[in-house]
C-alpha cells in the first residue's frame, strides 16, 4: 500500500503540536497564578504587612528547586515566562517591599523578620546583592536583557541604601554597554524553543537590539537611566567631568535634553559649591564661637580666681585683726587678775625710815601706766567674734572638703542612734558617776595635801 505523504507530515507535526499547546496551557495557568499572586501581595503590602507580602511574592521571583546535582534549575522563575507588563510589575513589587523592609527601624525589624533575616535582607540590598539575583533569576543571567523599568527601580533603591554608588555605578554602565549590543544568542534560542537547559530572554526579540528604545515609553525610560546615572550616580562618586562629558556624547538625548542635562549638572555643581562654602563658613563659624567661649570662660576663671584671692586675702587679714583684739584684751585682764589676787594674799610690807623718807608717786601717773579692765560688754563682744569666726572657719573647711562634712553628719546621727538607746544611756550615766567620784575624790585629796 502505498503511503500518503500528507499523511506522515500530520504524523510527524502532531507531537510537536501537542508539546505546543501543553506548554501555553502551562504557561497561561502560570500567568494566572502570578498575577493571582502578585494582588495578594500588593494588599499586603498596602496594609503595611510585609513578612506576608515578601513570603508571597518570593516563590514569583525565586526559582523553583531543582534536583539537578550540577545545581542548575530545568525551569527559570515563574516570573520570567510572565508578560513584560507583569514581569514588570512583580520586579517593582518585589523591590519595593526591600525598601520598605530597610527603611524600619532596626528594632522594628528585627522584631519582624527575625535578627538573622533582617540582617540578610539589609546586606542583600546594601551590598548590591539584589540586582544579580533580578538578572540570574529573572533574565537569565543576561544584563542587557533586564527592563528598563527593572533598572530604574534598582539603581533607585540602591541609590537610596547602598554603603557607596561604586557598584552602582558599574552595573548601570554595564547595562548601558549591553544594552547596544544585539544579543545574538536570543536569535538562536528563538529557533530552538525547546531546548531543556536554555531559554529565550524575556526581554528581548529577535530584531530588538536597541536597548530597549524601540517606543516612546522605552526612550523615556532610557532617558530616567541617563538621569540617574549621570545626575545622581556619577555625581555620588565625585565624577562631575565624566558627567558632563558622557551627556555631550550620549546618542540617546537630542540637543534639547542634553541642554536641559548639562543645565541641571551646572545647577547641581553650583549647589555643591555653594553648600561646600556654607558647611565651611559655618565651620569657621563654630570655630570662632569656640575660641571666644574658651577665651570668656579662662578670663571668668581668673576673675573668678581674683576674687576670691581678694576675699581670702580680707577674711585672712580680718582674722588677723580679730585675733590681735582677741589677744590684747586676754594679755590684760589675766594680769590685772593676777596682780589683784596677789595683792589681796600678800601682806603689806612694814614700812621703813627709808621708805617714809622717799616721796610717794603720783596716783595719776600709776594710772596712766596701767590699763583699764574690759567692760562686760567689750568681752561679750569678743566672745560673740571669736564664736562667728570659728562658725566661719567650719562652714569654710567643710565646703572645701564635704566629705568630712558627711562624715561629721553620719558621725553625729549614729552618737544619737546611739544615746537613743536606754541599755547604752544608762551604761553611760555609769561610767560618769564612777568618773565624777574618783575626780572629787582626788580633789578632796588634793585640798588636803595643800592645806597642810
Amino acid at each position: 500500500m502505498a503511503s500518503n505523504p500528507s499523511s506522515y507530515a500530520a504524523a510527524a507535526l502532531s507531537p510537536i503540536s501537542s508539546l505546543s499547546s501543553s506548554v501555553s496551557s502551562s504557561r497561561n495557568y502560570s500567568t494566572s497564578n502570578i498575577s493571582k499572586a502578585y494582588r495578594q501581595a500588593s494588599t499586603l503590602f498596602l496594609t503595611r504587612r510585609l513578612p506576608e507580602a515578601l513570603s508571597t511574592v518570593l516563590p514569583l521571583v525565586a526559582p523553583p528547586p531543582t534536583d539537578d546535582q550540577n545545581g542548575t534549575p530545568f525551569e527559570p522563575a515563574p516570573v520570567a515566562r510572565a508578560s513584560r507588563s507583569t514581569r514588570i510589575k512583580v520586579w517593582s513589587l518585589y523591590l519595593t517591599i526591600l525598601n520598605a523592609i530597610l527603611e524600619l527601624d532596626p528594632d522594628e525589624g528585627k522584631e519582624a523578620f527575625g535578627t538573622q533575616e533582617w540582617r540578610a535582607i539589609c546586606t542583600k540590598v546594601r551590598e548590591g546583592e539584589v540586582w544579580e539575583e533580578v538578572v540570574r533569576n529573572g533574565y537569565h543571567g543576561v544584563e542587557g536583557d533586564v527592563d528598563s523599568d527593572v533598572v530604574i527601580n534598582l539603581a533607585t533603591i540602591l541609590l537610596a541604601h547602598a554603603k557607596n554608588q561604586t557598584l552602582n555605578q558599574k552595573r548601570l554602565e554595564n547595562y548601558l554597554a549591553a544594552a547596544r549590543t544585539p544579543n545574538l544568542d536570543n536569535i538562536g534560542d528563538r529557533f530552538n524553543p525547546a531546548s531543556p537547559r536554555r531559554f529565550r530572554s524575556p526581554a528581548k526579540g529577535i530584531n530588538n537590539s536597541g536597548g530597549g528604545a524601540d517606543t516612546p515609553r522605552d526612550l523615556n525610560a532610557r532617558v530616567k537611566i541617563l538621569e540617574l546615572y549621570t545626575l545622581h550616580v556619577l555625581l555620588r562618586n565625585n565624577e562631575w567631568d565624566y558627567a558632563r562629558e558622557f551627556i555631550s556624547m550620549s546618542p540617546v538625548l537630542d540637543e534639547e535634553r542634553r541642554e536641559a542635562f548639562l543645565q541641571a549638572l551646572q545647577s547641581l555643581q553650583e549647589d555643591q559649591q555653594h553648600a561646600e562654602r556654607r558647611e565651611q563658613e559655618e565651620r569657621l563659624q563654630r570655630e570662632d564661637e569656640l575660641r571666644r567661649s574658651i577665651e570668656d570662660a579662662r578670663r571668668l576663671r581668673a576673675e573668678n580666681e581674683e576674687r576670691e584671692r581678694k576675699r581670702l586675702e580680707e577674711e585672712r587679714a580680718r582674722r588677723d585683726r580679730e585675733a590681735s583684739e582677741v589677744d590684747y584684751g586676754i594679755e590684760r585682764t589675766p594680769s590685772n587678775a593676777g596682780s589683784s589676787g596677789r595683792g589681796a594674799r600678800q601682806r603689806p610690807p612694814v614700812p621703813t625710815s627709808s621708805s617714809i623718807s622717799r616721796p610717794l608717786p603720783s596716783t595719776k601717773k600709776s594710772e596712766a601706766l596701767v590699763a583699764p579692765p574690759p567692760s562686760l560688754g567689750s568681752r561679750a563682744t569678743m566672745v560673740f567674734s571669736n564664736i562667728r569666726a570659728l562658725v566661719e572657719h567650719i562652714a569654710q573647711y567643710f565646703q572645701s572638703n564635704p566629705a568630712l562634712l558627711y562624715r561629721t553628719l553620719a558621725f553625729v546621727v549614729a552618737l544619737l542612734l546611739m544615746f537613743g538607746r536606754k541599755s547604752i544611756r544608762e551604761k553611760i550615766t555609769r561610767v560618769l558617776g564612777s568618773s565624777w567620784d574618783k575626780v572629787r575624790a582626788t580633789a578632796g585629796m588634793g585640798v588636803k595635801v595643800s592645806y597642810i
